[in-house]
């Protein structure tokens, strides 16, 4: 290790005080301020540093909007400027600031002259940290509800499909034996209307169970589950799908398939509902590392720039939102009678699973 002399050491300190970019204060026992370097001088407003600099006001109160305690955010009890013994460390506070308005800091707050009762105060901007932090727990919260959301789905189409939907057959084959039976006519008639109305329910619940969530996405992957998905979209909408598929892998991790399966879903959805044709074209493909999607229609389409888009917007926000959980890239393109297309680019990197490694 290196040892600086004496007149070495104060230029280095002279320099850190001058040009780093942590504030510092010096204070009295009062908590007036007394000194301050540069960099606490771009965090006040002028006004602020024009009444300590005259003596009006040299409280560091005035700009101080409280510390993070077990309790508060912001508190101003027992506060640290008071505190008896001078040291308070570690710590997090709140200061009205020139540009930035209310922004939290990093600070520590210690005697360095105990005979003059010169304490110092060292900040250090906590906003790019505390967002990085927040944007991190909100990723993984997101990440959290969908799952749950997810396994939801699943355990309520599971249900339907092999409770619900196993009764009613049970109860078709039962009313079918009846017509068989020696039974009158009305009888018979109102059999056969028992009949449709519950091959109609449990058509409605196998629709549902698969809407919920497609046992074929969880069994055989994204393909067989596009390609069931689109048959039943042309059997009961009328919508043609044509879709072709260049992939790889026969698997890939569970969160990526969903994503891409729902993002999927919901972009062929606003095709049914607002392209104004029967008609949508899917591909999805491997491609630079990555697992491709695209949904086009040569509908209407509409102007991305003066807002014309129908509906609330909340399926192309939980679109991206989804896509930015995988970290892939979402983007929508359209033009007022040129149709609309939705892509959809997933980085793969070591979430592409060989079939048969799916636990």
């Amino acid at each position: 290790m290196i040892t600086m002399t004496g007149d070495r050491l104060s230029e280095m300190l002279d320099k850190l005080y001058r040009n780093g970019t942590e504030a510092i204060f010096f204070m009295d026992q009062k908590g007036g301020v007394v000194g301050m370097n540069p960099a606490a001088e771009r965090i006040l407003e002028v006004d602020v540093i024009e009444r300590i600099q005259s003596g009006i006001d040299d409280s560091f109160c005035q700009t101080c909007e409280g510390y993070t305690d077990e309790q508060e955010l912001m508190s101003c009890s027992r506060c640290y400027l008071n505190y008896p013994k001078g040291e308070f460390s570690s710590f997090q506070v709140y200061l009205r600031t020139r540009d930035e308005g209310i922004v939290p800091f990093a600070a520590s707050y210690h005697t360095i002259d105990e005979e003059q009762g010169i304490r110092v105060l060292m900040l250090l901007d906590l906003t790019k940290q505390l967002k990085t932090q927040e944007m991190l727990q909100r990723n993984h919260m997101l990440k959290y509800v969908i799952k749950a959301q997810e396994d939801e789905r699943k355990r309520i189409s599971r249900e339907l499909h092999d409770s619900v939907a196993q009764e009613l057959l049970s109860s078709l084959v039962d009313l079918r034996v009846l017509k068989y039976m020696n039974v009158s006519d009305d009888v018979l008639n109102k059999i056969q209307q028992t009949e449709q109305s519950l091959t109609r329910l449990l058509d409605d619940i196998r629709h549902l169970s698969v809407e919920l969530r497609p046992a074929s996405l969880d069994d055989l992957g994204l393909e067989a589950a596009f390609r069931s998905h689109f048959k039943w979209m042309e059997k009961n909408y009328g919508l043609l799908v044509h879709f072709s598929a260049e992939l790889a892998a026969a698997r890939y991790s569970n969160e990526i398939e969903t994503v891409v399966y729902r993002v999927c879903q919901e972009a062929v959805l606003n095709a049914l509902k607002y392209s104004g044709l029967d008609e949508v074209y899917v591909r999805l493909w491997e491609e630079n590392g990555g697992l491709q999607l695209t949904v086009r229609d040569e509908g209407v389409g509409f102007n991305m720039f003066i807002n014309e888009a129908q509906g609330t917007g909340l399926g192309l926000y939980g679109m991206r939102e989804r896509a930015e959980l995988v970290g892939g890239q979402f983007t929508l393109t359209s033009s007022a009678g040129a149709g609309t297309t939705v892509q959809l680019s997933v980085p793969l990197s070591q979430d592409v699973m060989q079939e048969g490694d799916r636990s």
